[in-house]
């Protein structure tokens, strides 16, 4: 094992995915979640396979500290992974990334990837490949949230000299969900691929990158995220016969197909499984 990580909300899709992938390749995971994998509410569970948990909230001072101690980099996923009341986003997404970013910074660790998302620039159009120097223009409440996470690990690396990166994730489900799915598309393991390269690369400061796969039909830039050694192996294209077999193609005025964060832009309502994984 090279060194110990700290994942936070790693009950969920994503941290599942991490929890498979990264051990193998030699990273000794810490999971913290509000849950543990399967119970409803574990006893923490001893290291085994390069895993140990602490069952707690990002929000409480102490289990931060606890999950923090003699670990070298955070994997920051915990949070509402979509649209939500204000007042439930407020602790989640806004209080909970400040405290684990402080958290961080008290216990020396260097290096925080905290899970951003599309959503912080979702209202600007598609058509043309969108690149990390894109301003911020939050298609949602759950997106400001996402905005504002970007600006705090700035902040942190800039004040604080740590290593941010800030992942703008697209659709990281086991398959693309549907067709604009097929540009947004981060597949399982390209997701372990991606926080992998980010752990190893050389002091960076702070970063901003999308998370995507290699997809054909990509709709966002991903060369900042090669630069850091980010080597994505799939491509959504695999479903591409299959998903518009199943679904009515896109009109030119789809949300779906217009924004960047898709229908998000329109409405208040959640994304086909976005309680299963970050849209």
């Amino acid at each position: 094992m090279t060194a110990s990580v700290l994942v936070t909300g790693a009950a969920g899709r994503i941290g599942g995915y991490l929890r498979s992938g990264l051990p193998p390749l030699g990273w000794r995971l810490r999971c913290l979640d509000l849950v543990g994998p399967s119970e409803p509410e574990p006893e923490p569970e001893p290291e085994r396979d390069g895993l140990s948990w602490v069952v707690g909230d990002i929000l409480d001072p102490e289990a931060l500290a606890q999950a923090m101690a003699g670990v070298e980099a955070v994997v920051h996923l915990a949070g509402i992974p979509t649209e939500a009341p204000f007042a439930d986003l407020l602790p989640a997404n806004l209080d909970g990334t400040y405290q684990v970013f402080e958290a961080a910074r008290r216990a020396g660790v260097q290096r925080v990837i905290y899970a951003s998302s599309n959503h912080a620039v979702g209202f600007h159009e598609s058509g043309s490949l969108l690149t990390a120097s894109a301003r911020a223009r939050p298609d949602s409440l759950y997106g400001v949230t996402k905005a504002f996470g970007e600006a705090l690990g700035s902040f942190y690396a800039d004040r604080h000299g740590m290593d941010v990166a800030a992942v703008r994730i697209g659709s990281c489900f086991d398959r693309p969900p549907g067709e604009r799915g097929l540009g947004t598309w981060l597949s399982p393991d390209d997701s372990v691929r991606l926080v992998d390269a980010l752990l190893r690369a050389p002091s960076f400061g702070f970063a901003l990158l999308y998370g995507i796969s290699a997809n054909t039909r990509a709709w966002w830039d991903l060369e900042p995220a090669r630069a850091l050694g980010y080597r994505p192996e799939d491509d959504a294209e695999v479903f591409a016969e299959q998903i518009l077999a199943e679904n009515a193609p896109l009109t030119h005025d789809d949300p779906d197909r217009r924004f960047v964060g898709g229908r998000m832009a329109v409405t208040s309502a959640p994304h086909p499984g976005a309680r299963e994984g970050r849209t």
